[in-house]
């Protein structure tokens, strides 16, 4: 961990919000994402779509940017700040739209971009991981004999160079609180800024020095300021309402769970009975506190779209639920 006291900044959640929208900041990103490729980025404009102005919470949590390599290939980046539910389903479903929003009607599909999915995430995606970045990938292997098979390059296309792989997505988690605070390279002094709100001024991987200028807290306005004072009250409430809800649910669920389980074990067996009203139970308990969770945001005027991205509540059950 670095010994100097650092610049001060701004949360990465308020800056895709705010800061990283705006041209002018593109070199922040593309030296972030030239620590994250390890080649040269140029961040050459950022794509808003249609569907992104109409989704407010969509919009609002994510930026999709059209880069050129190093080498001149064109490529799609979008870099992400999501909550955790449902966090798998919402990946999958915005990078195949960013894929079709960026082609256009009556376009070949010779012209698909390569899109890679970039994510800071402020919670565990591993039970158990020893790492914190993970990096995925489609490959296709035969089904009888398990090996890689090289595709076609007539079928891949040579406009896809970066490691040499093919058109389809690939996505980065960065598992932000995973990281050790042991800074070895550019990229572990970008994670480290990102982790701490906070850049060091021995920090020197290129670009860092527009995260500590661009992202700077005392350089914002008085009413910037209360902004992002009032959207960090906001997340620590709505965090701190969450891990309470979780707890109750769980004690709930397993209080239930035990009931419905002897219940069960009656027919099934006790052992089994008992683990099953267990899992139904915890699932009950923790779907009534989500719900719970849901009346209060809705009372302190939280917008509908935004509880069931907090809560994890489909937007469908909200609407039917009279909250």
């Amino acid at each position: 961990m670095p010994k100097k006291t650092g610049r001060k900044i701004i949360t990465f959640d308020w800056a895709i919000k705010t800061v990283l929208r705006n041209k002018a900041n593109f070199d922040v990103l593309a030296g972030f994402l030239t620590a994250l490729f390890d080649r040269p980025i140029t961040i050459l404009d950022m794509l808003e779509s249609e569907s992104n102005q109409e989704d407010e919470a969509d919009k609002y949590n994510r930026v999709d940017l059209l880069a050129k390599t190093g080498d001149g290939e064109r490529i799609i980046v979008e870099v992400r700040y999501l909550p955790e539910a449902n966090y798998l389903r919402r990946l999958a479903y915005g990078t195949a739209k960013t894929i079709v929003e960026s082609l256009k009607l009556g376009e070949s599909y010779g012209n698909v971009k390569k899109v890679y999915s970039v994510s800071l995430l402020y919670f565990d995606v591993t039970d158990k991981g020893d790492d914190y970045i993970y990096h995925g990938k489609t490959d296709f292997m035969g089904l009888h004999t398990r090996r890689p098979v090289t595709l076609k390059r007539s079928l891949v296309g040579d406009r896809v160079r970066i490691n040499d792989t093919n058109v389809f997505p690939e996505y980065y988690l960065i598992a932000v609180r995973r990281f050790s605070d042991i800074v070895r390279d550019n990229l572990d002094e970008w994670v480290w800024a990102f982790k701490h709100n906070e850049v060091p001024d021995e920090f020197t991987a290129p670009g860092i020095g527009a995260l500590k200028d661009k992202f700077d807290y005392l350089k914002m306005t008085e009413e910037e300021r209360r902004r992002f004072d009032a959207h960090q009250d906001r997340m620590r409430s709505e965090g701190g309402m969450i891990t309470h809800a979780r707890e109750e649910g769980l004690e709930e669920g397993r209080k239930l769970g035990k009931e419905e389980g002897i219940e069960e074990g009656m027919k099934l067996g006790r052992k089994e009975g008992i683990k099953l009203g267990k899992e139904e139970g915890i699932e009950e308990g923790a779907h009534g506190k989500a719900l719970d969770i849901a009346r209060a945001l809705k009372h302190e005027g939280v917008p509908i779209v935004r509880i069931a991205e907090i809560t994890g509540v489909p937007l469908s059950d909200l609407e039917v639920e009279e909250l």
